[in-house]
């Protein structure tokens, strides 16, 4: 199929990315890297009438760290982050969740602020950013606001971003906290049947699934141990309403939130 018909602007500015965006609201997309907005143009899932493109914009192109914060700015590809020297040792579990987020190809073309905004449950992104504790920052004509995570993600592929804002970054915490994470998908590069991501806290972990319900969701729990870590897991692994779908049933779903979770609490906090 092809897309339906659309107005294409390839901004110069930041400003003017905002001054159209105030202007068409819902009827203006952004495209980044696109590879999931170009699907959806040409399956007219998604039927703009301006397209904006931001990938010449270099004020965009940032990773920051600043204080405890690493801040990814909108035009950033998954593959420049990937190739950071510093990630390893800054955010970890962007380093050990973004190599399984899509294929080489994809990487080279995708940022991360596009697979936050296109908000899929079954993504690794979205989930790190759950199981970090990380932040949106929107930005509009008249104002800049900071949405958590926990906020920002409001069901299948919807979000808290108002039509005339522009995701202008993405923040996560820095710092070397222990984590692990794994997935299930039916080939390497697929979207996950269900991803589980573990992260150390002060008081114990926080275990964070995606893949399972409409959004990716975390619980915080004390450092638990044998039947006790068990039973919050059940409970998680029900609270979750997984669904039958062709990918997968939901029995094993839960039982995929069960046995993979026991291990990744594990591993974090030996």
């Amino acid at each position: 199929m092809k897309p339906a018909a659309f107005d294409y602007v390839r901004a110069d500015s930041v400003g003017e990315v905002l001054d159209i965006l105030a202007k068409e609201g819902g009827d203006a997309r952004i495209i980044a890297g696109g590879q999931s907005l170009m699907a959806m143009l040409n399956m007219r899932l998604a039927k703009p009438k301006t397209l904006i493109d931001i990938m010449r914009l270099k004020e965009l192109e940032r990773i920051e760290v600043k204080g405890n914060t690493v801040t990814i700015g909108a035009g950033v590809r998954q593959a420049a982050v990937l190739a950071w020297p510093e990630l390893a040792g800054t955010v970890p579990l962007i380093a050990k969740a973004l190599p399984w987020t899509g294929h080489v190809q994809t990487r080279s073309r995708g940022t991360v602020c596009g697979s936050i905004a296109h908000a899929d449950p079954s993504a690794e992104l979205p989930l790190s950013l759950i199981a970090l504790g990380g932040e949106v920052h929107l930005r509009s004509a008249k104002r800049r606001r900071r949405l958590a995570a926990k906020d920002f993600f409001a069901g299948m592929m919807a979000t808290g971003r108002a039509n005339d804002e522009l995701i202008e970054a993405v923040s996560f915490p820095a710092g070397d906290a222990r984590c692990a994470f794994r997935e299930v998908a039916r080939r390497h590069g697929d979207f996950a049947i269900v991803a589980c991501a573990a992260v150390a806290t002060a008081s114990g972990v926080r275990f964070s699934v995606g893949g399972v319900a409409d959004v990716p969701t975390a619980r915080d729990w004390p450092r638990l141990e044998g039947s006790a870590l068990d039973d919050a897991l059940n409970a998680f692994a029900y609270e979750l309403e997984a669904r039958d779908d062709v990918h997968a049933t939901a029995r094993y779903r839960r039982d995929l939130v069960r046995a993979i979770g026991r291990d990744l609490i594990r591993e974090v906090l030996q």
